[in-house]
């Protein structure tokens, strides 16, 4: 009698672990959030229209293989003009000195403008650690030779391991992107467990969904004038989930526009916050959110512990 076939060994089995943290550095609204979440597979992170939408660090997790990348989405850096926004660049910046590999993302459809000349001069005086350049949003540039002339163009300012085009919304080029990471991160034990998606915690994620909506709802500049804080996450008996928030505006004027006529538009935040919770959390999600006046919320050194950033000094 035959002897009975042995059945196959895990994928990973035989391969080592390897694992290695890569940061994203980009001008703002170059696609760092969108192609964070395409290559975690899952949405970890917030995205905007609206440029400088991301203010922290936020780490997702992304699987392949035995290679864990831990993505490190960071803040657009641009030109500072408030203490916040120093705090935001600087933070990217530390993203990419930390990091064992930086990807360098250039939205194709923009080119080389103020923003990304900007971004290489720091790159020029950092030790960019394995940079490798990737062009995003080539679906939106019609002329193919715009793209090569851009990649020249900034290959001669940088030392480029690998070129990748990609366009991170529908996610052509992301799996070749995912699969050169995987091969390049280094041999070493995974830092998170394999089924984590993102270091980010429950309360702040689900503060950090709450301002998206409010960036996707209120226009101009007064987003970047409000900041949302999770004070209680509870579950209930029933399986659902009570979250209690606040939305800090800096005077009573703002306020009054985030509630909208006859509380209109802070509905409108909670609906489109809460819909976005429940598919998150998985059970259902009951929202409340308060508006508050706090009058120089971004100058309180505590505000920024909270929220990840270093308080800079003037």
């Amino acid at each position: 009698m035959a002897d009975a076939p042995k059945s196959a060994a895990p994928e990973n089995a035989a391969r080592p672990r390897r694992c290695g943290v890569i940061a994203i550095i980009g001008a703002p609204n170059a696609g760092k959030s969108t192609l964070v979440n395409a290559l975690v597979g899952a949405k970890v992170t917030i995205i905007s229209r609206k440029v400088q939408t991301t203010r922290i660090q936020i780490r997702g997790i992304a699987m392949e293989g035995a290679s864990q990348l831990v993505l490190i989405d960071t803040p657009g850096i641009f030109a500072p003009k408030r203490r916040l926004d120093k705090a935001m660049v600087a933070s990217a910046w530390a993203g990419a000195a930390d990091a064992d590999r930086v990807l360098v993302l250039v939205d194709a459809a923009k080119g080389l403008d103020e923003d990304v000349e900007r971004l290489f001069a720091g790159l020029a005086g950092a030790a960019a650690k394995n940079p490798v350049l990737v062009l995003n949003k080539v679906d939106r540039v019609e002329d193919k030779g715009r793209l090569l002339a851009l990649v020249q163009d900034l290959s001669s300012r940088l030392a480029f391991e690998r070129v990748f085009m990609i366009a991170a919304l529908s996610g052509d080029g992301v799996a070749e992107l995912k699969r050169f990471l995987a091969e390049r991160v280094p041999e070493g034990p995974w830092l998170y467990p394999e089924d984590e998606l993102s270091d980010i915690p429950v309360r702040q994620l689900a503060a950090e969904v709450t301002r998206e909506k409010i960036y996707d709802l209120l226009h101009d500049e007064l987003p970047y004038r409000i900041t949302v804080e999770t004070d209680s996450w509870k579950e209930l008996r029933n399986r659902s989930v009570r979250v209690e928030q606040t939305i800090y505006v800096e005077r009573d004027s703002q306020k009054a526009i985030v509630l909208g006529k006859g509380g209109q538009t802070i509905k409108r935040i909670s609906q489109a916050s809460r819909t976005e919770l429940t598919e998150i959390a998985g059970q259902p999600v009951h929202l409340f959110l308060f508006v508050k006046v706090r009058e120089g919320w971004d100058r309180d050194p505590e505000r920024y512990r909270q929220m990840g950033l270093e308080f800079p000094e003037d």
